[in-house]
């Protein structure tokens, strides 16, 4: 609604660079869903796991200014060594920098023991500030994130900078939950000379325990609500409710919301699943 009461375009993206939880047959789902409660969109749908040659060409020029190194730390070494005193604690999930110096000898040893190396970015912890339409500034000190993860596979940061520049995005509306992310996507996009788009982070729709939607809280897709009696216009008002957009109750259409929005009204609490949306899953 953002882009389009702008009078912009609108695209969708299927982030599946996951292919062990994404399928294309989920993707279809996921679009016949927007194209159900009235949302429409420009252009092809870009899949990302068709563009890991693109990822990996960021990732080469990366390597070429000597922004990046091998990474062979797992979890569990990650997070021990964040919680080790050394003065400072680290934020969470943000990487200590471990194998950020490590010698071609200890390199060597690693790779002998078959662990695969991640690359991750030499960030040099630099401070970004990123302003956000809905929150606000934000400003952090980037960590050293990871471009490909050990398995190959490259990582949502990466791939999304390279995406948004390639596909001209001049406005990202997302979740809150990845606003903590945003420097980082922010100081890739000047290492790889993109420009930088407006960024629009909105509160999550959570589970009554105030936690992020999950199978404990019953049904999330539109056949399943339908199946328990709960239509397509139904779910839109209550959509348009959660947005300040619509009174309780009421029937609209995704163009009533869209004649209807501004980005200024948008909340800045999470909204709270309604009980008549959660059923049993066991």
């Amino acid at each position: 609604m953002s882009a389009r009461s702008g009078n912009g375009g609108f695209i969708v993206r299927m982030e599946d660079l996951d292919r062990h939880t994404s399928s294309a047959a989920h993707g279809v789902r996921q679009l016949e869903s927007l194209s159900a409660i009235g949302l429409d969109w420009d252009g092809e749908v870009v899949f990302q796991s068709d563009r890991f040659s693109l990822y990996e060409r960021a990732i080469d020029r990366l390597t070429e200014q000597g922004y990046t190194y091998e990474c062979f730390c797992t979890r569990r070494e990650i997070h021990q060594a964040a919680q080790a005193p050394n003065g400072e604690v680290a934020p969470d999930g943000a990487y200590p920098g471990t194998c950020r110096s490590l010698s071609g000898a200890q390199r060597r040893v690693h790779l002998e023991q078959g662990r695969p190396p991640a690359i991750r970015l030499r960030a040099g912890d630099e401070l970004i500030e990123v302003f956000d339409q809905v929150c606000g500034a934000v400003q952090v000190k980037v960590d050293d994130v990871v471009l490909r993860r050990n398995d190959g596979v490259p990582a949502y940061n990466l791939a999304v900078v390279v995406d948004d520049a390639l596909q001209g995005i001049g406005e990202v509306v997302r979740g809150d939950d990845l606003l903590g992310s945003t420097p980082r996507q922010v100081l890739l996009q000047r290492m790889l000379g993109f420009a930088t788009p407006h960024y629009l982070h909105v509160p999550l729709v959570l589970g009554p325990d105030r936690t992020r939607l999950a199978k404990r809280h019953g049904a999330a897709t539109l056949d399943q609500l339908a199946a328990i009696g709960i239509d397509h216009n139904h779910v839109l008002s209550l959509l348009g409710c959660s947005l300040g957009l619509a009174e309780q109750g009421e029937q609209v259409t995704a163009i009533d919301l869209l004649d209807r929005f501004d980005a200024r009204a948008l909340p800045r609490e999470p909204w709270i699943l309604p009980a008549d949306l959660q059923r049993s899953t066991l």
